[in-house]
């Protein structure tokens, strides 16, 4: 196959798009559309790119398989964009895809109660390496992987003219990055400086913290989880352990909890929920804020005969690696247990 040469705005102004052979018998995962490709099926790279750059990918008989950006520094050196052979990987590309996934969140877009949410989830939406989080007029944006990173002017682009944000921050502080060979990046990228905000979540009002806060400032893949706990929290003591900004607990005694307890080990993060506590007009009599390890807590809940209706685990990943993984059953078998221990008979463990 001869090398293709391609202009494009967003890979410089021309350039010879490299090729990637799998090794035979390494098709199957590709030809079931599964996004990576790892160092391990690949034969031969003819033309490498520069970092985060173009390759079509041929099978072991030289048939076209799919297009994906490239990066030899990676364990997995190719991620795949386009399985259409036709289709052109260009800046319109890019906005055609970002469009699509903002348009998939209609219905979120749609609730009056709910500001924040997740705009692009990488290979959710066939953008592997790009995060978008919309906060209100804020949208946090984190490019994983070189391809993705290689394209940031578009992207950031295409995110303005689709929503004209206020402002658009990068939290490109991902483990990932390192992996990928790219150093963190993080900053306003376009519009106010902003360190703060206030957002809406399933009617509940609480402050971000883009510079400091975890993730691109809260957890936002729990809202639908929030809301299903809270819906049994009327008349409960809740425990709620690693509860960073206090979110659960926040639902929950807005849904008619008796009280809660707010454990997590970072001051930072409980300042921000009494913070929070206050926004939506929670008596704070109701609430106990507890600065503590985890884990030791619940045994020292346990020996003092502490019971709770209602305990809410939303621990931090124990294993960052498969290396990891003995430790970390270990670790979710004991807070788990230890969580059980301090329930009332019938009381609701949301883990």
């Amino acid at each position: 196959m001869l090398l293709k040469t391609v202009t494009s705005s967003g890979f410089g102004s021309t350039y010879s798009m490299g090729i990637v052979k799998l090794k035979k018998g390494r098709e199957k995962s590709l030809r079931h559309r599964h996004p990576w490709i790892y160092s391990g099926a690949i034969e031969t790279v003819d033309s490498a790119p520069e970092m985060g750059g173009l390759v079509t990918v041929l099978g072991s008989r030289g048939e076209f398989l799919a297009r994906g950006y490239y990066n030899e520094n990676s364990r997995i050196p190719v991620r795949v964009l386009e399985y259409d052979e036709e289709v052109e990987i260009d800046a319109d590309w890019w906005r055609a895809k970002i469009s699509a996934a903002i348009d998939a969140r209609a219905v979120l877009s749609a609730d009056a109660g709910t500001d924040a949410y997740r705009l692009v989830n990488s290979e959710a939406d066939q953008l592997p390496g790009l995060v978008a989080d919309r906060y209100g007029e804020v949208i946090v944006v984190q490019f994983r992987t070189a391809g993705a990173d290689r394209m940031r002017d578009t992207i950031v682009k295409a995110l303005t003219e689709e929503l004209e944000p206020r402002t658009v921050i990068e939290r490109s502080d991902t483990a990932s990055r390192a992996r990928e060979g790219l150093a963190p990046s993080t900053g306003v990228l376009q519009g106010d400086e902003l360190e703060e905000a206030e957002i809406l979540e399933n009617g509940r009002r609480f402050g971000v913290d883009f510079t400091g806060g975890q993730k691109t400032g809260f957890y936002l893949d729990q809202r639908g989880n929030r809301r299903h706990v809270a819906a049994f929290a009327s008349g409960c003591r809740v425990l709620d352990a690693f509860a960073y900004t206090g979110a659960f607990a926040i639902n929950a005694l807005a849904q008619g909890a008796q009280s809660a307890t707010i454990v997590d080990s970072s001051a930072v993060a409980l300042r921000m929920a009494e913070e929070n506590i206050a926004r939506n007009d929670i008596d704070t009599s109701k609430v106990e804020f507890v600065q503590a390890d985890v884990f030791e807590l619940l045994r020292t809940y346990r020996t003092e005969g502490r019971r709770y209706d209602m305990v809410v685990l939303d621990p931090p990943k124990f294993a960052l690696s498969r290396h990891q993984l003995d430790k970390a059953m270990r670790g979710y078998k004991d807070v788990n247990m230890l969580a059980m221990q301090l329930l009332e008979p019938g009381g609701i463990l949301a883990t």
